[in-house]
């Protein structure tokens, strides 16, 4: 009889874990990209009271007899799935349409979000919303994408992509190989040589020459996409981090190496349905009182099993 009284226990205490995550999924139903959570239930073990048995002589074979002895979460999971649109019209605001974060720094910590409202610093630098850099690509004076060889020297190329020393003619001698060539990320800074500056859905960073009113790539947002995202822990400010399960993040620029391109102008809202959520919750109320009858109906019954000894 007290078996039931603990599984009462254990599915009180685990729907009351399920509408927690319920509740954070409503309270952010309006956070730039967040991502809704769900909370997945699992048996905890049972108890054989009588194991299965074989065809013995003229008798058929039994199956095992087995007692549950309650509930256990089995997983909380993130949902990664593509938030809704909101258009905004202001030129930092970007939403990654398909896979994909935006890689932010703060006190030299890498961190990973899906939330695109971004600003220019006092000191010239493209930040988030709680003023973590915002991580890219190097660039050159004629915005191309620098690349570095092993031995960390910048890779010059020819008009017909040939490798060069630095003064453009002279043959590289070096002995790098073009497997080896990889960019840098860094900040991006926006430099106030250049206004009018707009990100386009490769991540190009493009600002008008104040002197001579002409367009520039100036910078090169990047996206990490992981092998499994749903790996990623969460860590406050719509931000998550590399697990040992996530897999390593892999860089690219938009729209390359399976990452998404960008929507400018536009931001993720969260992905909450809340229909879903009311639901869930209702199902996960009645679950509770469930559970707690449980509880009190062997309370009942033991309360008669004590009467019947007076």
């Amino acid at each position: 009889m007290m078996r039931s009284l603990y599984s009462g226990v254990t599915g009180l205490r685990n729907h009351q874990t399920r509408m927690d995550v319920i509740g954070n999924n409503i309270a952010n139903v309006n956070t730039i990209g967040y991502k809704s959570s769900r909370v997945v239930f699992q048996d905890i073990y049972s108890q054989t009271i009588k194991p299965a048995s074989t065809t013995s002589g003229g008798t058929g074979g039994t199956n095992p007899q087995q007692i549950g002895l309650g509930v256990q979460v089995s997983t909380i999971d993130v949902m990664h799935t593509k938030g809704t649109p909101q258009y905004t019209g202001y030129a930092l605001d970007l939403m990654i349409d398909g896979d994909g974060y935006f890689v932010v720094s703060s006190g030299g910590q890498l961190t990973y979000t899906r939330a695109g409202n971004m600003y220019q610093d006092a000191s010239h630098n493209l930040v988030d919303a709680n003023g973590a850099y915002v991580i890219g690509y190097e660039v050159n004076a004629d915005g191309d994408v620098v690349l570095y060889d092993s031995n960390d020297e910048i890779v010059y190329l020819d008009a017909g992509g040939n490798r060069v020393e630095a003064d453009g003619t002279t043959p590289y001698t070096g002995s790098a190989t073009p497997d080896s060539w990889a960019p840098k990320t860094s900040n991006i800074y926006l430099n106030p040589a250049y206004y009018d500056i707009s990100i386009n859905r490769y991540g190009q960073v493009v600002g008008i020459d104040q002197d001579t009113n002409e367009s520039k790539v100036i910078g090169q947002l990047v996206l990490a996409t992981f092998a499994n995202p749903n790996g990623l822990e969460k860590v406050g400010a719509n931000s998550y981090r590399v697990t040992v399960n996530s897999g390593d993040a892999v860089v690219n620029a938009p729209g390359s190496g399976g990452g998404g391109v960008l929507n400018p102008g536009t931001l993720e809202m969260s992905n909450i349905d809340l229909t879903s959520e009311f639901a869930d919750m209702i199902v996960t109320q009645r679950g509770f009182q469930a559970n707690s009858r449980i509880i009190s109906t062997t309370d009942q019954m033991l309360e008669e099993l004590v009467n019947m000894v007076r």
